[in-house]
Formats: C-alpha cells, sequence, structure tokens
C-alpha cells in the first residue's frame, strides 16, 4: 500500500481576510479520519494526504521610544486540504499522518526555540524570516525522509522507529510547544 503526504510552504505573514479551517496540534487530540474533509487525489496507490505546516505571524511597535515585538508560532492541520481513500486506509495509516502532523509540531517547536533567542527589535522581521524559511525546508526536508525511509508507510520496522524518534524529538522540545 502506497501512500504520499502533501506538504505545502505556508506563508509567513497569515492572512486575516481568508480564514481557512485548520486544526491547532494538540498533544491531547490526535487526528481521526473525520478530520479529513478534502476530496482524493492523484494515483489510486495513494491512500492519504495530510496537509499541515508551520504559520508564523509578529507585530511589532514603538511606544515611548520602547520597541515591542509580539509573535505567535503555531502548527496547523488542514482538513480541507487533506483527504483519504475510504476503502483502502487503517489505524496504522492514520497513525503514520498524525506522524506528518507532529514533526511540524516539532518544527514550530524549534522555531519558537531559535526566535526566543532574536533581539525583539526593528530588524525582527528580516531575521524571524530567515530562521523561518531555514526551518522551514528542515520540516519539509523531514517529511521527504520520513516517506522515504518507510516507503510512504510500506516498511514497518522504519515506520515505527521514525514515530519513536519523533516522540523522542517533541519531548526534548517540550518546553517550546
Amino acid at each position: 500500500m502506497k501512500l504520499i503526504s502533501l506538504f505545502f510552504i505556508l506563508s509567513m505573514f497569515v492572512s486575516s481576510e481568508v480564514e481557512e479551517e485548520k486544526l491547532v496540534w494538540n498533544e491531547n487530540r490526535r487526528l481521526t479520519w473525520a478530520d479529513f474533509k478534502g476530496t482524493p487525489e492523484g494515483a489510486e496507490e495513494y491512500v492519504a494526504s495530510t496537509n499541515s505546516g508551520v504559520s508564523f505571524s509578529y507585530s511589532y511597535s514603538v511606544r515611548n521610544g520602547k520597541e515591542t515585538v509580539e509573535y505567535s508560532v503555531k502548527c496547523n492541520f488542514y482538513p480541507q486540504l487533506s483527504w483519504y481513500r475510504p476503502e483502502k486506509v487503517n489505524d496504522y495509516i492514520l497513525k503514520h499522518e498524525q506522524a506528518h502532523f507532529d514533526i511540524s509540531e516539532l518544527h514550530a517547536r524549534k522555531l519558537r526555540l531559535i526566535l526566543s533567542d532574536i533581539p525583539k527589535d526593528s530588524n525582527f522581521k528580516d531575521t524571524a524570516g530567515t530562521l523561518y524559511n531555514k526551518i522551514e525546508l528542515e520540516r519539509r526536508a523531514m517529511q521527504e525522509q520520513f516517506d522515504r525511509d518507510s516507503d510512504h508507510s510500506n516498511v514497518e520496522s522504519a515506520e515505527y522507529s521514525w514515530r519513536l524518534y519523533i516522540a523522542e524529538q517533541l519531548k526534548e522540545y517540550d518546553r517550546w510547544k
């Protein structure tokens, strides 16, 4: 059984004009097949697709000569862009899709960590943008490596090793959830 997970680069600035449905990652809520609301696409051998990513927004202000930067980093799952073929999936595949969402959360935590260490001044936008792009490249590379190593969930030993690794990494970055 082949499986593909699609990933899209999310804009660094979330538009308030277009409010699409999204689920914010929550350690107490795992994905269910009901969360996948998109229409299946691609070759029949692909049975599910998770669309998740990291969003980043910030605001900068100066009041009475004091610079203030506030920012938010979220890991989102996009139900309308995620899909599955009901007749071809099972709990094992759902856990594979959850692992993709967890990889995105791991990178949200990494971004929160590095943003916490940079100056909150007028250069924040440029510095944060560069760091976001770096983390986004790493996130996409890890998503692709996970699918390559597990052959889209077909190599169970690799699948289970990856799931364990992702869980360990999330724990390591627990402070930045």
